[in-house]
């Protein structure tokens, strides 16, 4: 899951949605260091990405973009389900996708002085381009997927990835939402 999903799934509870958005960030124990509900959103990040990479459907999305996209095929599939996370946004939340997503930038910019500098660099660059709701256009995951390339020590052409969203959606679509459910189930115990 990227951006948009973790944001979805920790619900209202700003600490949460901090720790969250920060985890990746935030590496080892160092989530300790956070006052209780951050660090609990931050390991509610890593649950999410646990329970993703060891689950059958997410993995058959996986599998079929390996042959071409090979180690990066679970990033891609981040994306591609954070395009279809917000383009099935009406099964899944009574907010409209832009006031969630304004929501979300007014909440994490208010707590800039909670997160890492990278996170906080990563917001900035976040809302000046409005990446959440981006991600409900093809266009967007491409952007998405080639900022992601650019910033990688080897790059690899990810972008390349939104043409088999284009011309293939409805497998990867299919498998979302088999596996957005199963995964929202999942994590309820851990928003408590």
């Amino acid at each position: 899951m990227n951006f948009l999903a973790h944001l979805y799934l920790a619900g209202d509870d700003e600490d949460l949605l901090v720790g969250n958005f920060i985890a990746d960030a935030v590496k080892g124990n160092k989530y300790k260091t956070y006052p209780e509900r951050i660090s609990k959103g931050i390991l509610m990040h890593r649950e999410v990405d646990y329970f993703s990479d060891n689950n059958e459907v997410y993995l058959k999305s996986v599998h079929r973009l390996q042959h071409i996209y090979g180690k990066y095929s679970g990033v891609i599939t981040d994306m591609f389900y954070d395009y279809f996370l917000a383009a099935n946004w009406n099964k899944f939340s009574d907010k409209r996708l832009d006031v969630f997503c304004k929501e979300m930038y007014r909440i994490l910019s208010s707590r800039k002085k909670d997160m890492p500098e990278e996170s906080s660099i990563i917001l900035d660059y976040m809302m000046k381009r409005d990446w959440l709701y981006s991600y409900s256009e093809i266009e967007g995951i491409r952007n998405a997927l080639n900022g992601m390339s650019r910033r990688m020590k080897y790059y690899f052409p990810m972008d390349n990835a939104a043409s088999e969203l284009e011309s293939n959606p409805a497998p990867y679509n299919q498998d979302f939402l088999e596996f957005f459910p199963l995964l929202m189930n999942h994590i309820a115990p851990h928003k408590r």
